[in-house]
């Protein structure tokens, strides 16, 4: 909190004196280095004086911590909090609205199919191409399209620039999305309007949680933008966009797997960033050790 300094008991301020007051007495102790003076009487009496220094930060710290944080709050700290930290003051409470949102509801019981908003938002979208087969196998392919430019960029990175972080994060993503899709196995939507050109193309079963067209396009998106490609990137963002409002429409995924497949790029992305700082931390410190040993 910024709402000044903790406050400190009387025996605190008496600890912060002392110490003050002692490293004054002994600045060759507190820079460290020892004079010899007088035949070394000075440096006992340094010595001493360390010792109490040493006594009065330990007295310090355990009045500066021996109360709870919360019991040093003050209403200028509350005003702070609330002026420049108001996200987290949101998201309080959207926690306490979600909460009693959560404890009321009436849950979906077995026999009736998924509540999903999306589906709801989207559902003129979904009469418009269950009526128009040729415009659904249009979007589809544009989609494909859309995916194939995911995997160009991807695989690019690392062949062309000789950048795999790209690469890394997107087969850690394909690697738990297919652990997680086994794991739970959704329901196909009802609704759902296929395509034999959509990907994966031929009309072939797939994992609904989570979604790889998302998480891919997010990860192609953030190497962009590391690379200062911000067009392409806020390119990518739309067509992302535009691509999880049709798969919404095609009942093709749940909106929980769009919303994790969003999440799900951006935390692959970051442990493949992760991965290769720990690859280059061990190679250097290997070729260290290797000069080491030539020494």
């Amino acid at each position: 909190m910024d709402g000044g300094a903790p406050t400190f008991s009387a025996d605190s301020a008496a600890a912060a004196a002392t110490i003050a007051k002692t490293e004054t007495q002994t600045p060759a102790l507190a820079n460290g280095t020892v004079k010899r003076r007088n035949g070394g009487n000075n440096r006992t009496e340094e010595a001493a004086n360390g010792v109490k220094v040493m006594a009065a930060k330990k007295a310090l710290h355990y009045y500066s911590y021996s109360r709870p944080s919360f019991l040093k709050w003050r209403l200028q700290d509350a005003v702070h909090v609330a002026t420049h930290h108001w996200m987290p003051c949101l998201f309080a409470v959207g926690l306490l609205f979600f909460m009693a949102v959560e404890y009321t509801l009436r849950m979906v019981p077995p026999s009736s199919p998924p509540f999903d908003l999306g589906f709801i938002a989207t559902r003129s979208l979904h009469h418009l191409l269950q009526d128009s087969p040729n415009l659904n196998t249009g979007l589809a392919f544009l989609n494909t399209v859309f995916v194939g430019m995911q995997m160009i960029y991807i695989m690019g990175a690392w062949l062309i620039e000789g950048r795999p972080r790209a690469t890394i994060s997107a087969l850690f993503m394909f690697t738990c999305r297919g652990i997680l899709g086994y794991s739970t196995q959704l329901p196909l939507p009802q609704g759902f309007l296929g395509s034999g050109v959509d990907f994966p193309v031929g009309n072939v079963s797939f994992f609904l949680f989570f979604s790889g067209h998302v998480a891919g396009s997010v990860i192609a998106s953030l190497d962009m933008r590391r690379m200062k490609r911000q067009e392409l990137a806020w390119l990518f963002d739309v067509l992302n966009l535009l691509q999880a409002v049709r798969l919404l429409g095609t009942r093709g995924h749940y909106t929980i797997d769009l919303a994790v497949g969003v999440g799900a790029g951006i935390l692959f992305d970051s442990l493949a960033g992760k991965y290769e700082e720990f690859s280059h931390t061990k190679l250097l410190s290997r070729n260290l050790c290797e000069k080491v040993q030539c020494c």
